[in-house]
């Protein structure tokens, strides 16, 4: 599919310029090009797919975001360090982890 050389990072300003040219970022001559058995390879192919059921969106639901909350929280040093060790995006995975035990608890209570 793609390689490091295809790459290419944009500013929030240059996205913002880009589509007041009209300009897209999908390559829609490369979308419309794409076979179905290609398609279907691609997917195959794609690590970030491997564990995903076929029919994965027979019970997927739309779920409309919700604002966030600005709180001040203190943790501990070694759970922070651990979570910004994983790179970028720490903060929504806290979040993650902290959603899927709210669910969790929930399910054993009800």
């Amino acid at each position: 599919m793609t390689n490091d050389e295809d790459i290419r990072t944009y500013s929030e300003d240059d996205l913002r310029r880009m589509r007041a040219r009209g300009e897209t970022r999908t390559d829609l001559a490369w979308v419309r090009a794409t076979s179905e058995e290609e398609l279907e390879r691609q997917i195959e192919g794609d690590p970030d797919f491997r564990d995903v059921p076929r029919d994965w969106y027979k019970s997927a639901e739309a779920v409309m975001p919700v604002p966030k909350k600005l709180l001040s929280l203190r943790l501990d040093a070694d759970i922070l360090d651990w979570f910004k060790e994983q790179g970028p995006g720490y903060q929504t995975r806290m979040n993650a982890v902290l959603k899927a035990y709210v669910r969790n608890a929930t399910r054993k209570r009800g």
